[in-house]
């Protein structure tokens, strides 16, 4: 059995905004990343493929790696998706569905600044061979919210995307990687055949489909790093279950957004 590197990208850029610079890789580094993956002789493949093999119990490829993209800036078309295409590799989308520009009656209120993706932008690629997922609708921390609000932020992407592709949209992943035994249920209701989180390790052999681990490239992140990430190293593996101060943490933010969800309704 292998462990997998699953890849998680934000933005491709030289000149990205502010608040996404620390996880932005400059568009020479991702080709000579994508160069490393070839040089290595791994095998890509999408979420959904990924998530089959780990359901069906079918042996992976020989060095698998899954390259993921969250959010749904601009940027992955005009910089990622040519490098995918030059490699010939496959790669897997989540948008945050209140972040698309072309949607005024949906866009969120706390979107950040940069260039978006539209409607039409996914349509292209998804013809060209780009796994659309799904991120939520206003990219919130799901294990704060209230199970019902939860479900809404999840089953809205799913329904927006599913209704501008015509096609199912089966591959979900948690903002911020934030997720529990609550909202990885919500998850499964909701349709989706996997989710994943973040955990910054390899997805080990026999991973939860609904918690897949991924490793977080950063605008710092080296040629070496990831070599070891390919050859199944590098990085420590997942815990079993949950850390108990990863529940501490998620308990430190309920209450915090509790206070806050407080406060909006007493107009202070």
């Amino acid at each position: 059995m292998t462990a997998v590197p699953i890849l998680l990208y934000h933005s491709v850029c030289d000149d990205p905004p502010s608040w996404i610079r620390r996880l932005s890789v400059a568009p020479a580094t991702f080709a000579r990343q994508l160069e490393l993956i070839h040089e290595q002789g791994a095998t890509a493949l999408s979420v959904s493929e990924y998530a089959s093999l780990l359901a069906g119990g079918d042996p992976l490829p020989q060095r698998p790696v899954v390259l993921t993209f969250d959010d749904g800036l601009a940027d992955f078309r005009e910089q990622a998706l040519p490098a995918l295409r030059s490699a010939a590799l496959p790669a897997t989308l989540f948008v945050t569905t209140g972040f698309l520009d072309g949607l005024p009656e949906e866009v969120v209120a706390g979107r950040p600044p940069g260039a978006w993706l539209d409607p039409a932008a996914l349509l292209d690629l998804c013809a060209q061979g780009i796994e659309i997922g799904a991120h939520t609708h206003s990219h919130p921390e799901l294990d704060t919210l209230p199970v019902e609000a939860a479900r809404r932020e999840i089953a809205r992407s799913k329904q927006i995307l599913e209704r501008l592709l015509a096609a199912p949209v089966s591959s979900f992943a948690y903002p911020y990687g934030y997720h529990g035994p609550v909202v990885r249920r919500l998850a499964q209701e909701c349709g989706f055949a996997s989710a994943c989180a973040v955990k910054n390790a390899l997805s080990p052999p026999g991973d939860d489909r609904f918690s897949l681990a991924r490793l977080t490239v950063r605008s710092d992140t080296t040629l070496a790093q990831l070599a070891a990430w390919l050859d199944g190293c590098g990085v420590l593996p997942p815990p079993r279950g949950e850390r108990a101060r990863t529940r501490a943490w998620r308990s430190y933010r309920r209450g915090r957004a509790s206070v806050r969800r407080r406060l909006h309704r007493s107009g202070t």
